[in-house]
């Protein structure tokens, strides 16, 4: 596809993914796709989520497990998607307002507990990327989760990243909660202006992902897994080099820096997976129960990972230091 050909292609979506096309890929002016990104809330994938909220404020009935779930659910179907906190993170990155959600946040504090030692929603838990997904959506809907981000700098490992599998021992940190928690501690920083404290837990963690290339093992300098390269949507809670630069992306134009020199190679790895018709493809979205398909089956042309991927290489070859 032609360049333009190809926004066009990207341009025919849901509002959830039109709106943010218009703004980071086509260049359209502020009233263009803040007129898009209003109707995510009415229809489409926004309004079908939306649909599914119970009265008390949850989905699904749970927090981050839907009522009915089971190990053996599990081990047949794989992580359940569908209750509170993948449906808050789904519509937080869709662009949804919080005023289209109401009093949610209130009836959670009333109603969900995490299934953690029944601990209150807001709260926050044990599992650092479960407490990354409570710190963004809570200041999304406007809750005061500073403890959630105080727990942060705790919990930072000696490394400089995070991982959720500390309470069980384990002393070196994970890219998967690394990245997650990154995320979160950006989310609540661009909507609270944040805290020197966990600024700087912050910037250690990022020192610990470009310490290691995006994707190296610090010890032998191999790639710490084929998931590096393995990019799918929705995103959930797994790492790639794709996710870790977006993230980078969006921290550098928030501090208003430049790329770091060390992203290149994982640049590159997005850059090869590019296909000859100017796309990405999808590698297979996580196993689980979902509300509804949100994009397309593995090995077909993902426009989400598309957008993600040009977005991410068109940042890069505007703003790198070699550029």
């Amino acid at each position: 596809m032609t360049a333009s050909s190809l926004t066009d292609w990207l341009l025919d979506s849901d509002p959830a993914l039109r709106w943010q096309v218009e703004r980071d890929l086509a260049g359209e002016p502020e009233r263009v796709w803040q007129a898009t990104r209003a109707r995510v809330a009415a229809e489409g994938f926004g309004a079908r989520l939306l649909a599914h909220q119970d009265a008390d404020g949850q989905w699904a009935g749970g927090a981050y497990f839907p009522a009915d779930f089971s190990s053996e659910l599990f081990d047949a179907e794989g992580q359940p998607w569908t209750a509170t906190t993948w449906s808050l993170n789904a519509l937080r990155e869709w662009g949804v307002p919080p005023s289209a959600l109401g009093d949610t946040a209130d009836r959670l504090a009333a109603n969900s507990r995490w299934e953690y030692d029944d601990l209150p929603y807001w709260g926050g838990e044990v599992d650092a990327c479960i407490n990354a997904f409570t710190l963004a959506n809570g200041a999304w809907l406007g809750v005061d989760v500073t403890p959630v981000a105080e727990w942060f700098v705790a919990r930072q490992l000696p490394d400089g990243g995070w991982n959720c599998e500390w309470v069980e021992g384990s002393t070196r940190s994970s890219f998967h909660s690394t990245l997650n928690s990154l995320v979160g501690i950006l989310e609540w920083e661009n909507t609270t202006g944040g805290a020197d404290a966990l600024r700087d837990a912050r910037h250690a963690g990022e020192e610990y992902l470009l310490t290691r290339n995006l994707f190296r093992r610090l010890s032998t300098g191999e790639p710490v897994g084929d998931w590096v390269t393995r990019f799918r949507y929705p995103l959930r809670w797994s790492y790639n080099v794709l996710r870790g630069c977006d993230y980078f992306r969006a921290v550098c134009l928030a501090e208003e820096r430049g790329p770091d020199p060390r992203m290149a190679e994982a640049i590159e790895m997005i850059r090869a997976a590019e296909q000859p018709d100017g796309t990405w493809v999808q590698a297979g979205r996580h196993p689980g129960r979902m509300w509804f398909e949100i994009d397309v089956p593995a090995g077909e042309s993902s426009k989400w990972l598309t957008f993600y991927a040009r977005r991410v290489l068109d940042w890069w070859d505007s703003r790198s230091p070699s550029s």
